[in-house]
């Protein structure tokens, strides 16, 4: 099972003693993070819409004692900007040219459900796993739609929900991502969004702040606004100090809209 790097010991290890050799490359990781702060799309949908690109995310929702939505939503989170920032998508790395072709494209995520079995296959498919309290969700190397191996494409896309928790204050040593409670997006949009937040931040930010998320292993909370709350936050969207997700309007909510905004930890 493939998981996040551990890198946060690596990345900080090559902040403090440049000089000396380290299992993680910084300067690969800047390489990475520039290519994400290009942005993304531009090149239109293809002709064919079996070669539409996509990251297919399957959330781990076993019918027992299923996960808290805010931490399987962070899970989802993770995975995404984690696996855009993997040495793997670099220049010369194995997922390389199926990562640039999607993120060159009109960018899309498909969210997916799956226990036990189809679980532990799911895991056998090149990507990215993240656990956040218990929560676990995996995201894929991007493809073309109609390419998604096998074990991807028989796992559910709707269905299964699960209710909307509290979780309390985020924790102020991490980004929050907030997501708009009055669109009353499905847990699948919702953790769609909620990926295509944490790889704006993470191209957002500078390199030196991406670093040092990166030494967090790219936790981040999410958590819903209320109508008083989104108001601030759009502001600060307005102001330039936070990142926010407009929806293309495909599915659930009407082009344009404001999904997610994210917010850098407080104390950076």
């Amino acid at each position: 099972m493939s998981s996040i790097p551990e890198c946060g010991a690596g990345v900080r290890d090559a902040l403090e003693n440049p000089e000396q050799p380290v299992e993680f490359d910084v300067e690969g990781f800047r390489v990475r993070h520039a290519e994400l702060a290009q942005g993304y799309g531009g090149a239109g949908d293809p002709d064919d819409p079996a070669m539409v690109q996509a990251m297919q995310i399957v959330l781990h929702l076993p019918k027992v004692d299923p996960p808290p939505r805010s931490a399987l939503l962070a899970a989802a989170a993770t995975a995404s900007v984690a696996l855009c920032l993997d040495p793997r998508v670099g220049p010369g790395g194995e997922w390389a040219e199926r990562y640039l072709a999607w993120k060159r494209s009109r960018i899309r995520k498909v969210s997916r459900r799956a226990r036990g079995a189809q679980w532990l296959a799911a895991n056998e498919v090149d990507g990215v796993t993240v656990e956040v309290d218990g929560a676990q969700a995996r995201a894929f190397v991007p493809g073309p739609v109609g390419e998604v191996d096998p074990r991807i494409r028989r796992l559910q896309i709707g269905g299964t929900d699960l209710e909307h928790d509290d979780p309390g204050p985020a924790d102020p040593e991490l980004p929050v991502l907030w997501v708009d409670s009055r669109l009353g997006m499905t847990l699948g949009k919702a953790a769609a969004q909620v990926g295509h937040a944490s790889m704006l931040l993470a191209g957002a930010l500078t390199a030196e702040r991406a670093l040092h998320w990166a030494e967090q292993e790219f936790r981040c909370s999410v958590r819903e606004a209320d109508a008083r709350q989104w108001k601030e936050l759009a502001d600060e969207v307005a102001r330039g100090t936070a990142v926010a997700v407009r929806d293309a309007g495909f599915t659930e909510v009407a082009p344009g809209s404001m999904t997610v905004i994210a917010v850098q930890a407080r104390s950076s």
